[in-house]
């Protein structure tokens, strides 16, 4: 740079101006125009410091009372030039990187490593995926002593992933956590005394399982849902021990050869728009006589299954537990003619199921001791009934009401005794009526019968339509004579037959009204 010239020491700025008007690219144009603004206003700064850049104006300067240094007033017009630059071209820094505590709690299995398209174990990527899903990101719990984990996702993102051993929960337990979007298929040496997804803290096969504590739930609020589980005849579908507020959803169910859904235990779980089956089959299937395994096995209270399909299996629905309600379930598991059950309720003494508005598909509904049954508003279809089987004799607040039967004039009753055990001795409440029947035999706990003749003693035999045999607890009867009133009285009711007599033999009609079971008052 050449000294003592005013104009060389514009060089400077001007190169810089250069350099600054190249970097601008890519920048935007109200960027560049303040730029180009500020650094006018620095060339012209410059411009007078320059003035006194050289000797001759050493005395001008010192009567403005600057120093005569013709350097120092060079260095800090650059020093301010650069300052200024520096404020005009500073790019805003990054954010930081968002803490764990605030990242995404959906954890999709193909980031650990496992195979969407089911041809390599993924069994340990998706057991890590719950591992991380498991860690609590608070101290919030549900129930005392499981923890929240504030909704967080197993993601399968559509996959189809083979599985060698059963994909299960941490035993320190959890809850708000949902599975789901994707199918599981057990490998051929999979373990065919476990169930492909489990919920149970601790058990090292499922052949040797144990009721654990009724109030020490490990899992609460767990979901599974769009999932489709083929046990590939290996073992069963998913296995629910002790947990509580469970919700299986929109599940497809197949090959398991125990059961398709397992609930021990636990409280409250919800199995809702599912298809359970076996086999893979619409009806008539060759094979059916050989289907085995049970589609839902109820071993808990207050569950419910709601709009299910059971398309195959030796028992469509196995009940051992109380105060459970199905809903909208229609089974053509097996058929009864081959040996099947399509809802089967073993718990004696204690039933207390609800079944509303169901489909019994040429299967039927059997009940061991039932203690508060109430069947309405299905639809039996093929000679499917209800058998109520004795166990200890005991049935007591049954109610078989509104239904509709359709058979194929086999004489099958709608409702059956079965007393192979032993007869039922202990009856009270039992309501069988108001039910719809073509191709089968009428059962009810009550019936009305009416006859004309010219008698003396008037017999109404109502053992033809009666379930419970040799019980009428009531009887009301209207005789209506035509040309006299004749003394008249009811003289028996033995054998489900009524039989009235009168003082003479007179023309009449008679009308009789029957009831099984009437409550006492007093």
């Amino acid at each position: 740079m050449d000294e003592g010239r005013g104009l060389v020491v514009c060089r400077g700025p001007a190169k810089l101006l250069s350099r600054m008007m190249v970097k601008r690219k890519g920048g935007g144009l109200l960027q560049h125009h303040l730029r180009v603004i500020g650094l006018m206003g620095l060339v012209g700064l410059f411009a007078v410091a320059g003035v006194d850049g050289g000797y001759p104006l050493v005395g001008g300067a010192a009567k403005l009372g600057l120093s005569s240094n013709p350097f120092r007033h060079r260095e800090h017009a650059v020093r301010r030039m650069e300052s200024l630059k520096a404020s005009l071209t500073a790019v805003p820094s990054p954010s930081p990187s968002p803490p764990i505590s605030s990242r995404s709690r959906v954890y999709h299995v193909t980031d650990y490593g496992a195979d969407p398209t089911g041809k390599t174990d993924s069994s340990e990527a998706i057991g890590k995926a719950i591992s991380d899903a498991f860690r609590d990101p608070s101290d919030r719990v549900l129930m005392a002593g499981v923890a929240d984990l504030g909704g967080a996702e197993i993601h399968l993102g559509g996959g189809s992933y083979l599985i060698s051993s059963p994909v299960t929960l941490p035993a320190t337990g959890g809850g708000n956590l949902k599975i789901h979007s994707g199918s599981l298929r057990a490998s051929d040496d999979f373990p065919t005394d476990r169930y492909l997804i489990e919920l149970w803290a601790s058990r090292s096969s499922g052949s040797d399982s144990t009721n654990g504590d009724s109030n020490g739930y490990k899992y609460e609020y767990i979901t599974l849902s769009g999932l489709m589980l083929d046990s590939n005849f290996r073992g069963g579908g998913t296995a629910i021990e002790n947990s509580l507020r469970t919700t299986i959803d929109d599940c497809y169910i197949v090959h398991f050869m125990s059961d398709g859904i397992l609930v021990q235990s636990g409280h409250e779980t919800y199995i809702r728009n599912s298809f359970i089956g076996q086999h893979i089959t619409a009806g008539n299937d060759p094979g059916e006589k050989d289907f085995s395994g049970t589609g839902i096995n109820l071993m808990g209270n207050d569950n419910a299954v709601t709009d299910v399909v059971i398309f195959s299996a030796a028992i469509g629905i196995l009940v051992s537990g109380q105060a459970n309600t199905l809903t909208g379930v229609h089974c053509y598991n097996k058929a009864t003619g081959w040996g099947g059950t399509g809802i089967y309720l073993k718990s004696p003494g204690l039933t207390q199921t609800r079944i509303i508005n169901c489909y019994l598909d040429y299967t039927s509904i059997v009940s061991e001791d039932p203690v508060q049954l109430h069947v309405s508003g299905s639809f039996f279809l093929g000679d499917a009934n209800v058998v109520l089987k004795s166990v200890k004799g005991v049935i007591n607040g049954v109610d078989i009401v509104d239904n509709i039967f359709s058979g194929g004039g086999n004489g099958v009753d709608i409702v059956q005794l079965d007393e192979s055990n032993g007869k039922f001795g202990d009856v009270d409440q039992v309501i069988v009526q108001h039910n719809v029947v073509k191709g089968m035999t009428l059962r009810s706990t009550v019936a009305k019968a009416s006859m004309d003749g010219n008698a003396k003693v008037w017999t109404v035999d109502f053992s033809p339509v009666l379930l419970l045999p040799d019980r009428i607890q009531h009887v009301q009867y209207t005789l209506l004579a035509d040309s006299m009133f004749p003394n008249h009285a009811l003289r028996n009711t033995s054998g489900n037959q009524v039989v009235i007599e009168t003082e003479v033999a007179v023309a009449a009609s008679v009308h009789v009204a029957v009831d099984q079971c009437v409550t006492s008052i007093g």
